[in-house]
């Protein structure tokens, strides 16, 4: 077996996430073949494998660090929230039913370790490590009985963990001894140190505190990284992570034209893959924001409509808060309108919907020729076409199937034949994510929007977002390789925890 790590948290968005896909891309340019893992995922943020397997798009990133294609291994268990108490579960790629969080917890979350630690071995047979990433906060308790993302799988298959703070929260120096004091002997014997993350200022100011920490705990802290902005790829979920502008705060290029263009984004509820406008954020002279009220949809140029795992709620969301009149005023008016995934079956005609919310016959916004009826198999996809003269790709996550009665086709195969999607005047829906991350497609498809907003906005001609993500992915692996102890991490992730380390009482509860 090859060597390992979990990189736990203090809390959710301690920055999990990327400091394992800092540690990934860090391995990989040392000539690692190395792999990330995550046993199991709450996210509504998801990406298709080649293979058509459905993963979270953090795993995804994470294997973009790798520079190796994400397979459904990395990511075993996915929880997609479709409620306030439920969620769809996704095993090994594909759904397997609905859950509320009393019965996952309460019996079927346990049964999947022995799958989530069969994946692990299959990735450490054929990697030279693979680097684990937990869930949430490893001292949760209430949770440890049936735990497969922190401590279960670190004492299933013997990893060192490694703890992660935001210092930026305040509190860290607690946090850690915190979490740590938690812990059963057991789970303690395997958690090797600490990591801060997100510190500003002198970091000699803080290491006198770091010095307690070791003299209390007996665990060395691996290293501090600095504060960074646009380092939130592809995360798990939050308007948070898009509102950062993780790509957008890398580009500091001006307009190419003479106006800028701003697109507005629908906050609709149980948003999925909010990541797809990333792309747009992109380009010099593009202004992306979040919204969630009529006036502020007046002076957009775009307004973009997004996926949703909940599009019956959405659309109710819609009326009640009077942007369905806003977005029906602009199709009126000929102003660009974009529909993604759920967003594109909204805007349709009528939504039939005995799978996701169960209310049957629902009519929809009618701004574009679109039935859509809800099938119980997902569609998982990662189709390629034409749009707009250019090459398109995406992947498609969806139940409703879309019957276009009229309109333009908006996505065509090479022989012209119609693949997804329509147009109206200036509304577009397509069930593809990720087709804005086409660059050609995304600069003509700006065009189109410039023209009929009346903008004289100019797309940059060489603007490539896939290079801009591999700029990213780079910088997290910089932080990793300029502030941490890389040394003694490879020693953990070789060899794995210290032995002899101290336990720290009083422990968790019997």
């Amino acid at each position: 077996m090859s060597g390992g790590l979990l990189v736990a948290g203090t809390t959710s968005d301690a920055g999990k996430s990327v400091v394992t896909a800092g540690i990934c891309r860090w391995l990989v340019r040392q000539g690692v073949k190395v792999a990330p893992f995550k046993a199991q995922n709450m996210s509504l943020n998801s990406f298709v494998t080649r293979e058509g397997a459905e993963i979270g798009r953090a795993q995804a990133m994470q294997a973009q660090a790798c520079r190796i294609e994400p397979t459904a291994l990395m990511n075993p268990v996915l929880l997609k929230p479709g409620g306030e108490q439920s969620s769809q579960v996704v095993l090994l790629g594909r759904p397997v039913g609905e859950l509320s969080a009393r019965g996952y917890h309460g019996g079927r979350q346990q049964k999947l370790l022995g799958t989530v630690l069969d994946c692990l071995a299959e990735l450490r047979s054929t990697y030279d490590a693979v680097i684990c990433e937990g869930a949430g906060s490893p001292a949760e308790i209430n949770l440890r009985r049936t735990d497969i993302v922190n401590m279960g799988i670190a004492r299933g298959a013997r990893l060192p963990v490694l703890v992660v703070g935001d210092i930026d929260r305040g509190g860290v120096f607690a946090s850690f001894f915190g979490t740590l004091a938690l812990l059963s002997p057991e789970d303690q014997e395997l958690v090797a140190g600490f990591l801060v993350n997100k510190f500003r200022g002198d970091v000699s100011l803080l290491e006198p505190g770091l010095d307690m920490l070791h003299g209390l705990t007996g665990r060395s802290t691996y290293g501090v990284l600095p504060f960074r902005h646009g380092l939130g790829i592809d995360e798990e979920d939050g308007l948070r992570v898009s509102l950062r502008g993780a790509v957008r705060e890398s580009t500091v290029a001006p307009p190419v034209g003479e106006d800028v263009l701003r697109v507005a984004v629908c906050a609709v509820p149980l948003m999925s893959n909010f990541t797809d406008v990333d792309a747009l954020a992109a380009e010099p002279g593009v202004v992306v924001r979040f919204v969630d009220r009529p006036e502020e949809l007046t002076d957009a140029d775009l307004v973009v409509v997004p996926g949703t795992r909940g599009t019956v709620r959405a659309l109710e969301w819609l009326r009640e808060r009077g942007l369905a009149r806003a977005l029906a005023s602009r199709a009126a008016q000929g102003r660009p309108v974009l529909g993604i995934c759920g967003g594109f079956q909204l805007l349709g005609e009528h939504i039939e919907d005995d799978v996701e919310s169960r209310r049957g016959h629902v009519d929809g916004l009618g701004l574009l020729p679109v039935r859509v009826r809800f099938a119980r198999e997902k569609t998982l996809a990662r189709p390629r076409g034409e749009a707009l003269g250019e090459r398109v790709e995406g992947y498609e996550i969806h139940h409703g199937v879309a019957e276009v009665t009229g309109g333009e086709g908006f996505i065509s195969d090479a022989g012209g034949h119609g693949l997804d999607g329509c147009r109206v005047g200036a509304v577009w829906g397509t069930h593809w994510h990720g087709s804005l991350e086409s660059d050609g497609f995304r600069r003509a498809f700006l065009r189109e929007v410039a023209a009929a907003a009346g903008r004289r906005f100019v797309p940059a001609p060489d603007t490539s977002f896939a290079a801009l993500r591999e700029e990213q992915l780079d910088r997290l692996g910089d932080l990793i390789e300029q502030h941490a102890d890389t040394d003694a991490l490879w020693r953990l992730i070789e060899s794995g925890a210290p032995q002899g380390l101290p336990f720290i009482p009083p422990g968790a509860p019997a």
